[in-house]
């Protein structure tokens, strides 16, 4: 099935089904939303009042990986009503080629360290603050619920080998003293925590705010259930801009990676062994950049833009060292 062909038939499917949830509004065209990184994702307005999300897998591809559209839309059902603020699911079709329609929740998706904006500074910092908190009722979801159906947690050590692999097929030049990083946070892998329910990248980029609140966590692509200080590793690093050099933007006034972790942790003691999770973020985020240049570079996803990364790269691994001791 070509792209064309499997478009149209993804949207005759999604209008029939919105239309039976709608009687007398005609569901409009899909319409593309950009910025997405997996599946196919499109808008569509029903009538003058109703407007949804659209995520699909695409045509001839498998519904593996950030393809997986079900996964999220799993994920997204069981937080339904929950003190996590998602968008709300209307209906899913398993059929292949699966997608399914989320509620189009109105808001603003800014990373204040790396996007161009015109946001106060005052209010990203409240924002960011108030992320801590959803963070922490996230992670204290219950993973064991049947509507979740969960995968497996990975433990630290599984979680370290997986990216060990990603930045070990990075070319050597790209990521200088990552062999010493790995083995270095291979030697101290700590015990898991108890599992939680894991987001994969949560940071202010990924959620979409009105005001001062939080009003939907989007991006479900990579949920997992695993080690809580992974995520609040990942989240902690994008508060100062000098984490990506030639990248970041400063943004005075941000929350300092101890009082964003004091905001999560809410009076309760601080997480053992974070410092090895801290390193294990950069570790990702390097990995991360190194393959995405890489394929730019072989030919496989012309992005220019990528020739930028090789200083945050780099730093990213020589923080790690540091913050290991």
């Amino acid at each position: 099935m070509n792209t064309v062909t499997g478009v149209t038939e993804l949207s005759g499917r999604v209008r029939e089904r919105l239309a039976a949830l709608h009687p007398g509004e005609p569901p409009g065209d899909l319409e593309t939303l950009p910025g997405g990184h997996s599946g196919l994702t499109y808008s569509v307005t029903v009538g003058t009042a109703a407007r949804y999300v659209v995520k699909a897998v695409p045509p001839g591809q498998r519904p593996v990986g950030r393809n997986d559209v079900l996964h999220q839309a799993r994920v997204l059902r069981a937080l339904a009503g929950s003190p996590v603020p998602v968008p709300g699911v209307v209906t899913v079709d398993e059929r292949e080629p699966a997608w399914f329609a989320m509620e189009f929740v109105t808001g603003e998706a800014v990373e204040p360290v790396l996007d161009e904006h015109r946001l106060d500074p005052g209010l990203c910092r409240t924002r960011m603050l108030e992320l801590a908190g959803v963070l922490r009722r996230l992670h204290r979801t219950d993973v064991h619920g049947p509507a979740l159906d969960a995968p497996e947690p990975l433990d630290p050590a599984a979680e370290l080998e997986r990216w060990s692999r990603t930045m070990r097929a990075v070319p050597a030049e790209l990521r200088p003293g990552a062999d010493e990083l790995l083995r270095r946070l291979a030697a101290a892998a700590p015990p898991g925590l108890p599992p939680a329910l894991i987001h994969g990248d949560f940071r202010l980029g990924n959620v979409l705010c009105r005001g001062e609140s939080a009003a939907a966590v989007v991006d479900w692509e990579i949920w997992s259930t695993g080690d809580p200080r992974t995520d609040l590793g990942w989240f902690l690093l994008f508060t100062d801009h000098r984490n990506f050099p030639e990248l970041g933007r400063p943004v005075p006034g941000l929350p300092t990676e101890p009082e964003l972790l004091d905001a999560y942790l809410d009076g309760r003691p601080a997480p053992p062994a974070f410092d090895w999770f801290r390193a294990l973020t950069r570790t990702k985020m390097a990995a991360i950049m190194g393959h995405n240049l890489r394929r730019h570079r072989e030919g496989k996803h012309h992005d220019p833009d990528q020739e930028r990364l090789p200083p945050t790269i780099a730093a990213m691994i020589r923080d790690a060292h540091d913050i290991l001791g």
